[in-house]
């Protein structure tokens, strides 16, 4: 299937510039019709024939490019699927300038948190895919209620957190990788404290054995000898308090931090404390990518098939997947 892409930009709220912008990429189903206005402009029709497209956001780690996703999104868009990515960078903290999923600290102290999203940059995008929606490309495509909220690292943990209908209209589901619910003791949280997920939605929730970003962070919760997953599964097991029969853990064996972010960039970020994949990183995105795609079948569209081929890889013992599990 054809994958075209087009740019957008978008106001961020309440921040201050030159941080108050951030520019989208936003992937989806062509059709090529090699007409005169195609070869001109570069723009290439929808694929009709598989609207309405549910929607994914990807939110990226700290400093860690749309570049990274752009094969995630890609996959997506294959499987009939419109994909955002974005570029923000903002000081969400004195003196660290970064690239950023878009992150509100205050809404996550002990006296905000849970009272308002977390996440900045949310309303904006849905607000420009109501008008991607009535004009332009993909006029009248859009499947604007049905949206996922997915993640990498710090994205995958604003994902998570702010995965609420009652926020954000038309969302549907959440995804993250190597993301946690862990609370920081720097913003007045005990020890080994977990943010409460809203457990309203279909969760997929996914860590690598050898992720050595999360297992080198501990001492932020409180907990310097940190293990690669115990926090992920933690956010599994107990932040997230529901039963539904729709949510996932999985635990990729031999995957680390940045399994999830191809090609590397050693340039940002924090992979120097990242530990070696011991699987073939193709293997490992061939599988991440596969989870990603049929969870996203699967809630959007009740894709029974994708549902079944999600659950026959996590739990039917594929030979990467260290753990996995339903509630």
């Amino acid at each position: 299937m054809n994958v075209r892409a087009i740019y957008r930009a978008v106001a961020i709220p309440d921040c201050p510039a030159p941080y108050d912008r951030a520019s989208l990429k936003v992937f989806y189903p062509a059709d090529y019709g090699d007409s005169e206005e195609e070869r001109n402009s570069g723009v290439v029709p929808a694929n009709a024939a598989l609207a309405p497209f549910p929607v994914v956001i990807i939110m990226p780690g700290i400093n860690v490019g749309p570049e990274a996703y752009t094969w995630l999104a890609r996959e997506l868009a294959q499987h009939g699927m419109v994909t955002v990515t974005y570029t923000l960078v903002a000081e969400e903290m004195p003196g660290y300038i970064s690239l950023t999923p878009g992150l509100s600290i205050p809404m996550l102290t002990p006296e905000h948190f849970g009272k308002k999203p977390s996440a900045t940059a949310i309303t904006p995008i849905l607000e420009d895919l109501a008008t991607l929606n009535s004009e332009g490309v993909l006029a009248g495509m859009l499947d604007l209620q049905r949206i996922v909220l997915g993640g990498h690292s710090a994205g995958g943990t604003v994902a998570l957190l702010n995965a609420r209908p009652d926020w954000f209209p038309g969302v549907c589901a959440s995804f993250s990788y190597g993301a946690h619910a862990g609370a920081a003791t720097a913003l007045g949280y005990a020890q080994d404290a977990m943010f409460s997920l809203p457990s309203q939605l279909p969760a997929l929730i996914m860590g690598g054995t050898r992720d050595g970003c999360i297992a080198n962070s501990g001492a932020r919760y409180g907990d310097p000898q940190a293990s690669a997953t115990l926090r992920v599964e933690q956010t599994f097991e107990d932040a997230l308090d529901c039963a539904r029969e729709d949510c996932y853990l999985a635990i990729i064996d031999g995957a680390n931090h940045f399994s999830m972010a191809h090609p590397a960039d050693h340039t940002t970020g924090r992979p120097f404390i990242d530990l070696e994949t011991t699987q073939p990183d193709d293997s490992l995105r061939e599988l991440l990518g596969g989870l990603v795609c049929q969870f996203s079948s699967a809630v959007t569209r009740d894709d029974r098939a994708a549902r079944t081929a999600l659950e026959t890889t996590l739990l039917q013992g594929h030979p990467l997947i260290s753990r996995g599990q339903r509630r």
